[in-house]
């Protein structure tokens, strides 16, 4: 199935202002470059559930979040589904010179995407190198990221999984507002509890007692449905098993 890009949704927000200028592929461009890639972006918006990719979708556009959280899914022949990915605000979506979408691509949260049409996007990034060494550090940092996801998943306790996804939602809300994160810090957590669950290979049961243990011991707050208080940042890493820089603790 071809998705159909050419919808345009709202009104556009100038790259200087957009909330994810410092993070996302554009973080190194100069004004010339941001005028070029300005020239040719559009948005599209997903209500949370929607799919805005099917795995083996024709894709013929690559993209930015700008805000909400998409996962990542993969469908096992006899209909298994396991989500092995997220999307938060400045990811990049899609891969230059690849036109299948590899994974099934769900909005966790309403979700608004920076899209560019992917052939354009493969001809400015190879003539503007600035966008070319951002994605290739994006990229590594990816596959830092699910190499750490393999030993979360594989090697850490429940209540050490919860605490994990915490902190990982928690140091990219500081990275958003230019910040380090410390001390006292409040989020709203980008996933339901039964998303979680499937995220991190627990239960639904399993998440919520963990999450209530957690709350028993003041390690977080909770605010509403999706927010959370963590009083002390470096209690939670603790938690976590990881060190203060997100290494995990021998």
């Amino acid at each position: 199935m071809q998705i159909d890009i050419a919808r345009l949704h709202g009104p556009e927000t100038p790259c200087a202002d957009c909330p994810i200028r410092y993070r996302a592929v554009c973080a190194r461009c100069e004004t010339d470059e941001l005028d070029t890639l300005e020239a040719v972006k559009f948005y599209r918006r997903f209500e949370a559930g929607q799919v805005i990719l099917w795995a083996g979708d024709r894709m013929d556009f690559v993209a930015s979040v700008v805000s909400g959280v998409a996962g990542l899914t993969q469908t096992l022949d006899d209909g298994r589904t396991q989500m092995v990915g997220m999307l938060l605000p400045s990811d990049f979506l899609g891969r230059p010179g690849r036109a299948m979408a590899q994974y099934t691509v769900t909005a966790a949260t309403d979700v608004t995407l920076c899209c560019f049409r992917r052939r354009p996007f493969e001809e400015i990034m190879a003539s503007t190198p600035r966008i070319a060494q951002r994605l290739l550090e994006m990229t590594l940092d990816e596959l830092d990221a699910a190499r750490e996801w393999m030993l979360l998943l594989g090697r850490k306790t429940a209540r050490e999984k919860i605490a994990s996804f915490l902190a990982i939602v928690a140091r990219r809300e500081a990275a958003l507002r230019k910040a380090q994160p410390g001390g006292r810090m409040e989020m709203i957590l980008p996933l339901t509890r039964e998303a979680m669950a499937d995220y991190l290979g627990l239960t639904l049961e399993t998440v919520s007692r963990q999450v209530s243990a957690l709350k028993r011991d003041h390690v977080i707050s909770l605010n509403g449905k999706r927010g959370i208080t963590v009083p002390d940042f470096a209690r939670l890493v603790e938690e976590s098993g990881d060190d203060a820089d997100g290494g995990w603790l021998n």
